[in-house]
């Protein structure tokens, strides 16, 4: 019989590896998230105007929402 109460797993029996995959999972969502926000801040850097810029952003937002209502739409039809 072996004693776990060490929180020791036995050699035979391998430690699982879902805390590292769950970093792994977070940094690649982190890392896309920032690439996202950079390219609609150098889009919006490139705007002449603090005009433009609001009229930028709310173009932005919008197709992101239209986006969102695509892939929610699409995922109510075929789950999973």
């Amino acid at each position: 019989m072996t004693d776990y109460s060490t929180g020791e797993c036995p050699a035979d029996e391998p430690a699982s590896s879902a805390p590292e995959d769950v970093y792994v999972q977070h940094a690649a969502e982190y890392a896309r998230h920032e690439l996202i926000l950079d390219n609609i801040r150098a889009h919006l850097m490139e705007q002449p105007s603090p005009v433009t810029v609001l009229s930028a952003v709310r173009r932005w937002i919008n197709d992101v929402i239209a986006v969102g209502d695509e892939v929610a739409k699409t995922k109510r039809r075929n789950p999973g």
